[in-house]
Order: structure tokens, then sequence, then C-alpha cells
């Protein structure tokens, strides 16, 4: 196979995938086990996958550093399946087929519940998070107008007047001008001030009379100026930057945790006038995602090495007799590579030509899997897709 696929042609990189001697069973307990074997490959694909991706939100200000952080036993994924060695601790081969398959199947089941309920937790700080930024920028139309405002804009504590904040257009800042002493009645004279501006409009602000609050209002947008609804209030204001703080530090300490140390414990960077120095290291979030996305892919692995032995020994029988081998290849050269290795390997299975998962071929379930003379299963290191 080497010298059929790599010395002559250089269709793939090929590399010896070794599976241990693992408890045979039963005729019949294989065949159960070969499609349950399939679904729990498909489950925990997908748990590797979504500890990726949430990896990849959590890290969203340093998406280039996620490729990183997604290591198996402290190596990149292609390093750990080209050098796979099976975890004889956590997967014992003297336990049945059966038996190994439901402890991956119930580690997984557990991450998977564990990333759920913690992806929970912080979806729910970051979305009200977001809201409450949200509510900061924007349009003058729709945005707080708490980070704007002063407490000297405002008359306060009067039985009589009110000022009120009004949205107007950039184009229409004459006729403001022309006409809000006159858009109702009792609007005190010349007590309109422009306190803030963004791209499109102006944020004016109004004293009158608190009986005509709502003909000011009713004349305001015949006018096409906005009235915001606004009472000014220290104590909610302060309030809501309190939250939106602590929002904000509660999102950083799942992701990032600052510590500091006495500057002599770094002796490889000086600071002349600095006595402390602080680090920033990764959050609980982080660390748990990293830690769960290692043992997820090696248990992926496992399932791999385990429906490779399992399929192996239902086709070609016993004594055990076969060689796993993992072969990279690239788009452009898997055509080529399919036609070397039908023609290494088609005399150990005369009845499969080479079919395709997509053909509609009545009375044989693929299973969306496509079959060959020799086992295969496709391993996908790439689980992120960036834009």
């Amino acid at each position: 196979m080497n010298i059929a696929t790599t010395r002559t042609a250089n269709l793939s990189t090929n590399s010896k995938f070794t599976i241990p001697d693992l408890k045979v069973g039963t005729l019949d307990v294989l065949v159960g086990l070969s499609d349950e074997l399939a679904k729990l490959d498909s489950f925990v694909e997908s748990v590797v996958k979504k500890l990726a991706q949430y990896m990849s939100d959590v890290l969203e200000d340093s998406r280039d550093k996620v490729q990183e952080n997604l290591l198996a036993n402290g190596v990149d994924l292609n390093t750990y399946v080209t050098r796979f060695q099976w975890d004889m601790a956590k997967y014992p081969i003297k336990q049945s087929l059966k038996n190994i398959s439901e402890i991956v199947s119930k580690q997984v089941t557990q991450i998977d519940n564990d990333l759920k309920a913690r992806a929970s937790a912080y979806n729910s700080i970051k979305g009200n998070l977001q809201n409450l930024e949200r509510k900061n920028a924007g349009s003058l139309l729709t945005r707080s107008l708490a980070d704007i405002v002063k407490k000297e804009d405002f008359v306060l504590d009067s039985e009589y007047l009110i000022t009120m904040l009004v949205v107007v257009p950039k184009a229409s800042y004459p006729d403001w001008q022309k006409t809000y002493e006159t858009l109702s009645e009792m609007v005190v004279p010349r007590s309109s001030n422009l306190l803030f501006e963004d791209q499109d409009s102006g944020l004016f602000s109004v004293t009158l009379f608190r009986k005509a609050i709502d003909d000011f209002k009713l004349k305001s947008r015949e006018n096409k100026f906005i009235v915001r609804d606004f009472q000014y209030n220290e104590e909610e204001m302060k309030a809501d930057k309190e939250e939106l703080t602590r929002l904000s530090t509660d999102k950083k300490k799942q992701t990032h945790n600052v510590k500091s140390c006495p500057i002599k414990y770094l002796k490889s960077v000086v600071f002349k006038e600095q006595t402390w120095l602080f680090i920033c290291l990764q959050g609980p979030l982080v660390r748990w995602l990293k830690v769960n996305f290692s043992e997820a892919f090696i248990a992926w692995i496992h399932i791999k090495a385990l429906r490779v032995f399992t399929e192996s020994v239902l086709r070609y029988g016993l004594p055990v007799n076969f060689q796993a081998m993992l072969l990279q290849t690239n788009k452009k050269n898997i055509k080529k590579l399919r036609e070397v290795l039908h023609e290494l390997y088609k005399h150990l299975d005369g009845s499969a030509a080479i079919i395709d998962a997509s053909m509609d071929i009545p009375g044989l379930n693929l299973s969306q899997q496509e079959y060959y003379p020799y086992v295969y299963y496709k391993i996908d290191c790439n689980l992120l897709d960036f834009k």
C-alpha cells in the first residue's frame, strides 16, 4: 500500500493505527454493537464539534487562539490521531467491547449535559449584557440616554415645570429653533439646549409646564420631532450602570481570571517602576472547555478504533488478522486514491465495487456510509470553518 500510494504517486501520507487485542465476543453481540457504535460515533462527533464551536464563541476576541486551545492530550489533533495509543486506564481492554462503548457513552453524555448547563449560564450573562450594551448604543430614538444627560440639564423637584428631551433630525434644526416655543402653550422661552448629536439627529432639552405635556408631544410628533419618555432618576441610572459593570465582570470571569503576583517571581520580565504585574489567565469556562474537548476528542478516536475492530472482525472473520492504517490526503487526490486502493484490495470482497452512498440502490442500506472492499471511516480534524 505504501508503495502504491506514497512512493510512486504521492497520494497520501500513511501511518499505522494501532488497535490492541480487544475481546471479540459473540457474533450476535458484534452485529448489534456495529449499529450502536455507528450511532455513538455520530453522537460523540457532535459533542466534539459543539465543544469546538463553543470555544470559538467564548474566545470571541481572540479567534486566532481557538485552534491552539483545541488539543488532545496536550498535542494538536493530527498528531494525536497519527500517534494514537489506546488508553488502557480509561478503557480497559479486559472489558467487553460493549462495556467499553458504554463507558465512552456515559462519559460523553455527562460532558454534553455539563456543556448545556454551562452554556446556558454563560449565554444568560452574555444575553443580558448585550441587551444593556444595545441600550447604550444605536440611534437616539432607541438608545439609553442615561450616559448622555447630566443633572444640570433638568429642572428637578418642581411642582409645575418639567424638562422634556426631544430627538430632532439634523435637517430640521432650523425648524425646531423657530417653532419649539409655539408648539404648545406654556413652553418656557429660550429653554432649549442641544445636549448630544449622533450621525442623524440631535437631542434637545426643553422646559414647559406639566399641564402642557400631552399637547406638546402631539404637536412635536406632527412636526416630526420625537419626544423621548425619560425621567431623570439618579438611583435608577446608577443601578443600570452597576448592572452593566456586574454583567461585564461576570462574563470576563468566565473567560479570563486576572491575578496579581510579586514581580520577584517573574524573573524573565523586568519593570523598573512596577512592583506588581497583573497576569491574565484562562477563566473557568475556557479551562473546562479545553479539558473536556480533549476528553471528548480522545473518546471519539477510541470509538473509531472500536468501529474498525468490530467491522473488521465481522467482515474478515477470525482469527483477528488485519492492520488499521491512517491515510491523510487532500480533496484533489481522493478519487485517484480510491481507485488505487480498490485495485489493491478488490480481492477482499469481490462483490464490492466502489459504491457511492449517494446512489439510490434498492435493498442496499448504506446508512450514508460509503462501502468499499476494505473497512473505511473518516476522521475530520478540521472542526471549525472560520469565515
